[in-house]
């Protein structure tokens, strides 16, 4: 486990999202994973109660650490509250210039509520989206960047065009707020490709968000190329529903660890 992955985001206390789905994720895809926590959010399965930002100058001191000793070899970026965290964050992206920079622009919760201030979404398109290798948003946060309405196939790939265009190298927008089979379309240096996975019937999705992007990092950092590791992080999130955890009141978490125990261990 010599491949290194960072992900700076917000943490969950509930364990399902954040940060603690970003490390189980590496770890489960045999990556070493390390953190830089930008805001502390007390959340469970079902509500977001409070968020404590931490201060941008630690935030730029924990990059500093893991970069002046471990270095990283792919760099996840999540949850981003307010436009001064974004600031630390490019500013030290921009420093170190990190190969393989997955950005995950995380505005709401699974339960809808919101993780990123409303004055935020423009210094997210002029500071943070420039920096992205990979910009993943699911279809609201597309709509919200794009400026446009998304209902179908062709406007979700006339919205990574627009997003491309603001900076980001690749973007992958995820269709997973549809009915029918999760689709997402991904535009890269190679055009477009799209994804089909089955879609599972299950409330239990918190945090495939946070892990589908934590995942493609992990794949990019072991050398595989981005429609390759989309393919294997989608594979992986797919199966980490399927064999999603019955807990708390709300939304569930997914399993990160379902590759390493059998259906009856899980149920134990």
């Amino acid at each position: 486990m010599n491949k290194r992955a960072l992900t700076i985001a917000g943490s969950d206390c509930s364990g399902g999202a954040g940060i603690q789905a970003d490390l189980k994720t590496m770890s489960a895809l045999g990556v070493f994973g390390m953190s830089v926590i930008v805001s502390v959010v007390a959340e469970n399965t079902s509500r977001v109660i409070s968020i404590e930002d931490v201060s941008p100058a630690v935030i730029k001191d924990q990059i500093d650490a893991v970069y002046e000793d471990i270095g990283t070899d792919a760099v996840k970026v999540g949850m981003l509250s307010t436009p001064e965290c974004m600031e630390a964050v490019a500013e030290r992206l921009s420093f170190y210039n990190p190969d393989n920079v997955v950005i995950d622009p995380v505005m709401y919760a699974k339960n809808g509520c919101p993780l990123m201030q409303e004055d935020s979404i423009d210094a997210l398109i002029s500071i943070i989206i420039p920096r992205a290798k990979l910009l993943t948003p699911n279809i609201p946060e597309a709509e919200k960047i794009s400026g446009m309405k998304i209902e179908t196939i062709d406007d979700m790939k006339r919205a990574a065009e627009i997003i491309q265009k603001m900076g980001a190298s690749s973007v992958l927008v995820k269709g997973g707020h549809y009915m029918g089979d999760a689709e997402d379309v991904l535009l890269s240096d190679k055009g477009f490709s799209t994804y089909v996975t089955k879609r599972i019937n299950t409330k239990n999705t918190h945090g495939t968000g946070c892990t589908l992007s934590s995942a493609i990092a992990s794949y990019l950092a072991l050398g595989n190329a981005m429609d390759e590791a989309v393919r294997l992080a989608k594979e992986y999130v797919t199966g980490a529903i399927e064999h999603s955890l019955e807990l708390g009141k709300g939304n569930g978490p997914t399993n990160h660890f379902f590759r390493f125990f059998s259906e009856k261990e899980e149920n134990i």
